[in-house]
């Protein structure tokens, strides 16, 4: 573009040219201090303010970090300077680079100056230009990212410059925690999107080259006369990362909502050309595949353009936050508000046709092929070293001097499974399997119970873990995630109170009030599941931040408390139908005035609820499946038991009332095994929101059954089957139990109910 036609004065960015002539004369050697220094904002950009600058003769381009506060990892002009450094040297269209500055006294930030070059910026409109110059501008400009994803960063000298696995998961993290620091509103979509992401993350294919990050028409310069790229800028996201990634924000247009191409000043008439004027998306996407040499169509396109408008919103709502303290790059930013909300509509939209698109695929409930290694890899360790010594681990418990105790025997399982690769396998984010992976899994462990804290896969830490690694800040995941996931401490869980009815989760009294740097924690827990346990280093504490003005389900918020804080206190265990659980167990817990700092709290004031619908989706699923794994077990003992005895004169199971009981046993559990299936599988496709209605349905059906199934084998072991010589008695006091955690069943049921009536009446009208 020409210095005249899309600039404007210096205004809130404003520089003093004194100092910046000073430098320029004396670290870049151009100009005197007679000549005059002309500097001119671009009216483009809405992250890194730029500047059109000519003294001494010389044209250049400064681009410099906005004033003020701001987001945390965002605006790392350094590392723009190095990528296009790298870059136009291996004859990449990019600016040369010509001088970085750290020094924030010159001009009050750190800025770099680079050549100007003097193209086109033609945004997506294109105005001007003829039907055969718009196909042929977006179509090199294919062409160039596709040459920028066949370099090798290596030979480059950025082999550094990002991580070469995981960038997807990075970008949905990292991008989350930029949205959640500029929000201003809560859009429950939006955790409707990144939850739906979360779970998709699983079956997306690694690939790393280097990445732009923000690959658009307005970010690429074209020649003055011709329809080819002269240079490729905003290089500020750019770093190691999958390459689809930036293909999918290039072809964005082709989904953008309405609100997009009003804020691009594009009528409806002028859109309608556009399309017609560009190649088709299945033709541009078969052009860039051949370009690099790989498969099209792409595989889980819809999740990278998902992925890309998930992104894009986060990036709108930092403008539009920006907006509000003054400092934005652009005087048009304040608008970028109306946006926000029809981007993450959009991705969802994206989302569910993904899903309709597979539709008319068989739907598997079967595990995927590393799931099916990882099964049969567990199958074989606890069949060899957990189930000949599950007896030996319960005895220790028996004779120590506290049930809630370390049982040397499973330290030395746990060392194991670590050693052989069989950890933490419940979360998706780490072990790469889907939720219906993990399901069949969950119902092996199910059977021998000590298994799950065997592979660090126990609740109440899963789902403290699930919360964490979705929710947490970087100090929360480094000082309580990371040594959760390594083995080296326990923790809890607290939520349920005694003084209320807390299947209402409303009603909870505990406080978290703010007090300086610190919130002040005031109330008393019961039924805080793993508090006994002698490495339980913290609980999740839930309690009132609200008001009494404040909305129902924007009243509580989630905590991180150290058990070693002054004011913590272990009331007294709490035993199930006499049982006492060790050596996990449950504690009724009293908080007292206890100080904690304000770091600790989860994702912010009022997000109590939102996080704890994250965190009991897949838990539910984990509790389901090692139900239908135990109910296997216990079914197993009472054919075992009626083959051995023979009342009136033949054996138990060869009276047809056994036999009724044995059937009714396996219809049961089939019956619950597909439907917690089927609930993975929803909330693998569509995120737990989605799935609300399967997860209740499972949470009533798996807890009933496995009492059923229990008690059924009880009746068959007759005087035997409530002793302590069969561990069925237990069995049952723990499985009645789940009738009640997370949730009392009259409540699922309710919850069942409305969204049934719901999705009949939304079918009624179509």
């Amino acid at each position: 573009m020409s210095p005249t036609e899309m600039m404007e004065p210096c205004g809130v960015h404003s520089i003093d040219k004194e100092k910046l002539k000073q430098y320029l004369i004396k670290s870049v050697g151009v100009g005197s201090t007679n000549d005059e220094l002309v500097l001119k904002q671009f009216d483009e950009g809405q992250s890194n303010p730029t500047y059109y600058l000519r003294f001494g003769g010389k044209e250049m381009v400064l681009r410099k970090k906005p004033p003020g506060k701001l987001l945390r990892g965002a605006h790392q002009i350094d590392r723009e300077f190095r990528v296009m450094n790298a870059v136009y040297k291996a004859g990449f269209p990019v600016p040369r680079m010509i001088d970085y500055c750290k020094m924030t006294s010159v001009i009050g930030t750190e800025f770099f100056l680079m050549e100007f070059l003097p193209g086109r910026v033609l945004n997506t409109n294109m105005v001007g230009l003829s039907s055969r110059d718009r196909r042929q501008c977006l179509m090199d400009a294919t062409k160039t990212l596709a040459h920028l994803h066949q370099l090798d960063p290596n030979a480059l000298g950025l082999g550094s410059y990002g991580k070469n696995k995981g960038f997807c998961g990075r970008v949905l993290n990292t991008w989350s925690k930029q949205y959640r620091s500029a929000a201003d509103t809560n859009i429950p979509e939006m955790d409707q999107l990144i939850n739906w992401l979360q779970n998709k993350l699983p079956s997306i294919k690694d690939e790393s080259t280097i990445v732009h990050g923000d690959y658009s028409l307005s970010n690429i310069m074209f020649h003055p006369t011709e329809s080819k790229v002269l240079a490729v800028l905003d290089w500020e996201i750019s770093t190691i990362g999958h390459p689809l990634m930036d293909f999918a924000y290039l072809c964005l247009f082709y989904h953008s909502p309405k609100e997009y191409f009003v804020l691009q000043q594009l009528d409806d008439e002028t859109l309608q050309q556009l399309f017609k004027d560009f190649p088709t998306e299945d033709e541009l996407v078969k052009y860039y595949c051949d370009l690099r040499g790989i498969e099209a169509p792409i595989p889980n396109w819809n999740f990278y353009l998902a992925l890309s408008f998930f992104k894009l919103a986060s990036i709108v709502q930092g403008v539009y936050a920006r907006s509000q303290q003054g400092n934005a790059s652009s005087p048009h930013a304040s608008m970028y508000g109306y946006l926000i909300k029809p981007l993450i509509l959009t991705a969802l939209k994206l989302a569910k046709r993904s899903d309709l698109t597979t539709a008319s695929m068989p739907m598997t409930l079967s595990p995927s092929p590393k799931g099916q290694e990882t099964l049969d890899r567990v199958k074989d360790f606890v069949r060899t070293h957990v189930e000949p010594r599950e007896k030996d681990y319960y005895d220790h418990i028996e004779k120590a001097d506290s049930p809630f105790c370390i049982v040397p025997l499973m330290e030395e399982w746990k060392a194991k499974a670590k050693s052989h690769g069989l950890w933490n396998l419940f979360l998706p984010g780490i072990s790469g399997l889907s939720n219906v992976d993990y399901a069949h899994i969950a119902e092996h462990l199910g059977r021998c119970p000590p298994s799950s804290e065997v592979f660090n896969c126990a609740a109440p830490d899963t789902g403290n873990m699930e919360v964490l690694h979705m929710y947490g800040d970087d100090y929360q995941k480094k000082t309580w995630l990371q040594p959760l996931l390594d083995g080296k401490i326990r923790s809890a869980f607290c939520m349920t109170e005694p003084q209320v009815a807390s299947s209402d989760a409303t009603n909870m009294e505990l406080t978290i009030k703010r007090d300086g740097d610190y919130y002040i924690v005031n109330g008393r827990k019961w039924w805080s599941s793993g508090a006994a346990r002698p490495r339980c280093a913290f609980g999740i504490v839930m309690g009132r931040t609200g008001s009494a003005n404040t909305r129902a389900h924007k009243s509580h918020s989630m905590i991180i408390v150290p058990f070693d804080t002054p004011g913590v206190k272990r009331v007294r265990d709490l035993t199930v139908f006499g049982y006492n659980e060790g050596p996990g167990g449950h504690a009724e817990m009293l908080f007292d005035n206890v100080r904690v700092p304000l770091r600790n709290l989860i994702l912010g004031e009022g997000r109590g609820f939102e996080i704890a619908q994250g965190r009991l989706g897949p838990g539910r699923i984990h509790h389901c499946m090692r139900s239908i794994g135990l109910a296997e077990r216990a079914m197993e003992l009472m054919v075992k038991r009626a083959a051995e005895r023979k009342p009136f004169k033949k054996r138990i199971l060869e009276h047809a009332v056994a036999q009724h009981q044995i059937a009714d046993c396996r219809i049961a559990i089939d019956q619950c095994r597909l439907l917690t299936l089927n609930a993975a599988h929803m909330i693998d496709r569509c995120g737990a929101k989605m799935a609300r209605k399967e997860i209740a349905m499972i949470k009533i059906a798996a807890p009933r059954m496995l009492c059923d199934v229990i008690d059924r084998a009880i009746q068959i072991h007759g005087g035997a089957g409530v002793s302590q010589d069969f561990p069925l008695a237990a069995w049952y006091a723990a499985a009645r139990t789940l009738r009640i955690a997370d949730g009392p069943d009259e409540v699922h049921l309710t919850s069942v109910a409305k969204l049934e009536i719901r999705d009949q009446l939304l079918k009624a009208r179509m």
